[in-house]
């Protein structure tokens, strides 16, 4: 049976790590390894791996590197045919692993299997039943909030939240693993947005359970979240999004900026959006070249890529504007 190498990144997470390593490590599917990158944290994180789970492969890294490189460095020094990634504020179920790759495995063209991720302090809602892009162009958590019960059944997904997820190792040295100019937050998306280009599919795997507290290390609301995501969702849309595609979502991806500009600027944060915004313009000539490679691997076709796409989070999102004209 393939190797499966679960890499987990941490940045000052001891807290977390007994409840993560110890639910990982009892996992019913046996042909696993665990390596552990840490990001230089303070908190004693490494001391604590290295004498409570032995059997875990610690890499340790000066500074924080970032979600990004941590991950890009756990995979150099992975053997595994599968790379599994798990954020280290999770808890696992004990068949996690062993859904993920009956899935994959079963199916050549899978490229990504996406976990089931549950709300931690609330079990009965969805963290994530996989990722979704919408024409507006920008990527969302699917069923971000909604009960468990409605999301029991596997589908194919534009894409897999990388807090949870299984790669093929082929299709990643075929396309590259995650594009570190991000650093964190979004470069799932990018990846996924790469993998569907190149023509694998990602597969939600609803037994695949997994337990998550979200956001515990960036921090829910915060300005580096905010200038993460502004920033990086321009990254993701201009690196991936072919011509024509691109000249049909264009509007509505320039309402969607006016209106998280308006967002930020009612919520004291425009300063923050303006220097995403602005840092990705300063990258651009960098984006341009990413997008060449990207597009020459293209073998999707425009209308399969476009059916791909959801229509519906702008005004989800922003729906109490449209419903009594209110501010933010």
């Amino acid at each position: 049976m393939d190797k499966v190498t679960v890499i987990v990144v941490n940045w000052n997470g001891r807290h977390h790590l007994e409840e993560c390593l110890s639910s990982l490590s009892r996992q019913t599917f046996k042909n696993y390894e665990i390596i552990f990158v840490d990001n230089g944290s303070t908190d004693g994180s490494v001391n604590f791996v290295e004498k409570n789970f032995p059997h875990v492969r610690v890499v340790r890294l000066e500074r924080n590197e970032g979600f990004c490189r941590g991950n890009n460095i756990g995979l150099q020094n992975a053997s595994g045919e599968y790379i599994a990634l798990l954020n280290n504020d999770t808890r696992v179920e004990p068949q996690w692993l062993k859904e993920l790759v009956r899935e994959m495995s079963n199916d050549p063209e899978l490229g990504i299997c996406a976990s089931c991720m549950i709300r931690y302090f609330q079990p009965d809602l969805i963290d994530s039943a996989g990722d979704g892009y919408d024409n507006c162009g920008v990527g969302f958590k699917v069923g971000n909030g909604n009960q468990v019960l409605e999301y029991r059944k596997k589908r194919y997904t534009f894409g897999a939240c990388a807090g949870a997820a299984l790669y093929r190792r082929s299709m990643i040295e075929n396309l590259g693993f995650f594009d570190e100019d991000f650093f964190a937050v979004g470069e799932d998306i990018d990846l996924s947005f790469r993998a569907l280009l190149a023509g694998y599919k990602c597969l939600y795997v609803p037994k695949a359970i997994v337990y998550h507290k979200i956001n515990q290390t960036i921090g829910p609301g915060s300005d580096f979240l905010l200038y993460q995501s502004r920033r990086n969702a321009e990254y993701t849309y201009f690196k991936n999004m072919p011509l024509f595609p691109m000249v049909l979502t264009l509007p509505i991806h320039l309402i969607y900026n006016l209106l998280t500009f308006a967002q930020a600027f009612f919520q004291g944060k425009l300063t923050v959006f303006l220097k995403a915004k602005r840092d990705f313009l300063i990258n651009l000539i960098k984006v341009c070249r990413k997008r060449r490679a990207i597009q020459k691997r293209r073998k999707i076709g425009f209308i399969k890529l476009l059916s791909s796409f959801s229509s519906d989070y702008l005004f989800t999102r922003y729906k109490f504007i449209f419903k009594d004209n209110r501010t933010f």
